[in-house]
């Protein structure tokens, strides 16, 4: 099913397509000024004012332009589908072809679980890089630095707005600043 072309599934959504109320007549009009107006033109200016005219049923200028599309080839048919999803989403992800490829494709994810998945590499990745955040912290919190250790952290504190922020190496060398003082 994935090595599909865009012309076979077209065949396939066709009915789903021309159902009744299944796209409205501004979308179909979005679609079909997409087609005609932006890069790549499909469609010419005399075959766009076909597939609007008004006097003629929605169904019937559905069907007819995916049958134009069909025989101008597979390039049409993709720019199809493209303007489809950009004006009709919602029916873009129900397509019966699309459901079909979802289906036969178990590797593909799923884009609502992809959106929450982070990174594949566990809770105990996240723990142990936060335990060395926290050791971290703590360290330089309860132990007070050597004075020589100090001079350098003040010279690699300095060039820190570079990498993490004015605001934030203010804070730093405060801190440090309060360390020399202490002992």
């Amino acid at each position: 099913m994935s090595d599909q072309t865009y012309c076979d599934r077209l065949v396939q959504d066709a009915p789903f397509l021309t159902s009744h109320g299944r796209l409205s007549e501004q979308q179909v009009d979005k679609i079909i000024l997409q087609l005609n107006r932006f890069y790549p033109q499909i469609l010419t200016n005399k075959e766009a004012e076909k597939f609007r005219n008004p006097k003629t049923s929605l169904r019937v200028r559905l069907s007819d332009l995916l049958t134009h599309l069909q025989r101008k080839g597979e390039r049409d048919c993709q720019e199809f589908y493209r303007a489809l999803y950009i004006n009709a989403q919602h029916l873009y992800g129900s397509l019966p072809s699309r459901k079909a490829m979802k289906t036969s494709d178990s590797t593909e994810l799923d884009p609502d679980k992809e959106k929450y998945n982070l990174n594949d590499r566990g809770p105990m990745f996240f723990l142990a890089c936060f335990s060395v955040a926290a050791g971290l912290a703590f360290l330089i919190y309860y132990c007070s630095p050597d004075p020589r250790v100090l001079r350098g952290a003040r010279r690699v504190i300095g060039f820190s707005p570079i990498i993490i922020g004015k605001h934030v190496s203010h804070y730093l060398l405060a801190y440090l600043e309060k360390g020399c003082k202490e002992p």
